[in-house]
């Protein structure tokens, strides 16, 4: 049986690698796109899924760092936060839990 700790932990990295990759896609599709990228609909979709965590690292951030840097700042610190839980994930793991494999 898993535990309501680990679940919670991986539970906490999906939502971390859903926006980790659509993050990555946004940036992909800003490169491929460039000026008309506001006027993409996938673009205008990931903006809907990672607004709330950019806007949320907005508000911790320090005003003096500009609104376009804000993408990337949050890549890496989603990306740091992933590799945290992914340390936390292999703490609370047993040896033969079904819910340690991946």
């Amino acid at each position: 049986m898993i535990h309501p700790e680990l679940f919670l932990v991986s539970l906490l990295r999906a939502l971390v690698e859903v926006a980790l990759l659509t993050l990555a896609g946004q940036g992909i599709l800003a490169l491929l796109a460039g000026s008309r990228r506001a006027t993409n609909p996938i673009y205008q979709l990931f903006q809907v899924v990672v607004g709330p965590v950019i806007k949320a690292v907005r508000y911790v951030m320090p005003k003096r760092i500009l609104d376009r840097h804000l993408p990337l700042i949050t890549f890496f610190l989603l990306l740091w936060l992933w590799i945290f839980l992914a340390y936390v994930k292999r703490i609370l793991c047993e040896p033969g839990s079904p819910g340690c494999l991946g």
